[in-house]
């Protein structure tokens, strides 16, 4: 589904400055999303993703955020994370799914205290001692997430430090945002921002994505962070307030229809006969969609000069609804559902869509979005073998390559005016 909002009121000439917004959604909304970016990436003439104005990043939209602004295009993160042709680094899925032991265990080692105390108090006091006052006392104990996240920081951390990378916010051409949330105020920081930018981005993205219950929260300078949706979906007001010209946005999860979709599958005559899992799923869903709607019309008052494009699913895209959102081997399939369900979306809105992004400098492929075959495994072949200097060596020539392309213009109004 595209959620078009363009600009309110008349709009000063673009200068081309453009934000990118990705929202969380789990492993496999991440997916969704890097097909999304994908098909945005093959479809639209004028848009370098890597290039843009301003990224902000949540919890698993953080990951590519991070991976654009450091100009690791979505070529290379499909090699890297669907197909496993990346020369770079192999991504192994279990790395996310390793049990937090040590979690366990400090947790654990509590318990002989708390079950002497619970005995002394029982003993003086064996009417006080409640089965109530027995689950306060122990829930201590329980582990505040189920897997290690510190294999994700490791994990970027070696992305972002070989081929001319940088694992530093305040080494980026452009503007990277990750967004967490302080457990203990409930407060989101935006790391990136001035009094968090020296914190690595491998650490910032760690912190966003740690989803409570899953993942224990990330100690950052004594401050305990998880993940940044339980503030906000994505965080848009972050880029709007660089004073961009036009808003991308990505957020892979939405309710689904069962009523326009016809009727769930496996045989289940409405959602609640999936059980709990199911019944969580879509609440959690329609909170973080309504939100964000809520926001967009908000930010369409507030930046009226901003043209606003989100891409998401469609609501009765079961497809994405019930797949596993930790089902690691899915994510080829998912990544080419989302990659054709965005051309599907670019193709049917082009007429609306076409004039927006001319004010911007874009224009639609039509040959991409009328072709029945496209798939996102196009033009991922492998690349040459580089080395750090050489990524670096072609990195400063991109920079004098852009900084060429964007002085032309200059130079022929300038000349433009002399010769009258």
């Amino acid at each position: 589904m595209l959620v078009l909002q363009p600009a309110r009121k008349r709009q000063p000439p673009s200068q081309g400055r453009i934000g990118l917004a990705i929202a969380g959604g789990g492993p496999i909304g991440g997916m969704y999303e890097l097909g999304a970016l994908r098909a945005l990436d093959v479809s639209i003439e004028g848009l370098d993703l890597t290039r843009l104005e301003v990224y902000v990043g949540v919890s698993s939209g953080a990951f590519l955020a991070a991976g654009l602004a450091n100009r690791l295009d979505t070529a290379e993160m499909c090699r890297i994370f669907i197909t496993g042709d990346s020369d770079d680094v192999k991504f192994q899925p279990h790395m996310f799914l390793r049990p937090a032991f040590m979690e366990y265990v400090r947790r654990a080692a509590a318990v002989p205290r708390l079950a002497f105390d619970w005995w002394k108090d029982l003993l003086t006091d064996p009417s006080g001692s409640h089965l109530s006052e027995l689950v306060g006392r122990f829930s201590g104990v329980i582990p505040t997430g189920l897997f290690d996240n510190r294999g994700i920081e490791r994990f970027l951390r070696q992305v972002f430090t070989i081929r001319g990378r940088s694992n530093d916010f305040r080494e980026m051409a452009a503007k990277l945002y990750v967004v967490a949330v302080d457990l203990d105020s409930g407060q989101a920081v935006r790391f990136g921002s001035p009094g968090w930018d020296d914190v690595p981005i491998s650490r910032a993205v760690q912190a966003s994505s740690a989803l409570p219950g899953l993942y224990p929260p990330v100690d950052v300078r004594g401050h305990h962070f998880v993940d940044g949706a339980l503030r906000r979906t994505m965080h848009a007001s972050v880029v709007l307030d660089h004073g961009i010209d036009l808003m991308l946005g990505v957020n892979p999860f939405v309710p689904f229809n069962a009523k326009t979709a016809g009727r769930p599958p496996d045989g289940m005559e409405n959602l609640s006969e999936g059980g709990l899992p199911v019944v969580l799923s879509q609440t959690f869903r329609t909170l973080l969609q309504s939100r964000m709607r809520v926001g967009l019309e908000k930010y369409a008052e507030r930046y009226p000069d901003v043209d606003q494009v989100v891409f998401e699913p469609n609501e009765d895209d079961g497809e994405m609804f019930f797949t596993n959102v930790f089902s690691y081997s899915s994510r080829q399939r998912v990544t080419e559902h989302a990659f054709r369900s965005t051309l599907n979306d670019l193709r049917r809105r082009r007429d609306e869509l076409a004039p927006v992004l001319a004010r911007h400098g874009l224009s639609l492929r039509q040959s991409v979005l009328d072709n029945p075959a496209a798939s996102i495994m196009d033009g991922l072949g492998l690349v040459p073998t580089v080395t750090d200097t050489t990524a670096q060596l072609r990195r400063a020539l991109d920079d004098v390559e852009l900084l060429v392309r964007n002085r032309r213009p200059n130079r022929r109004r300038t000349g433009a005016t002399s010769r009258r």
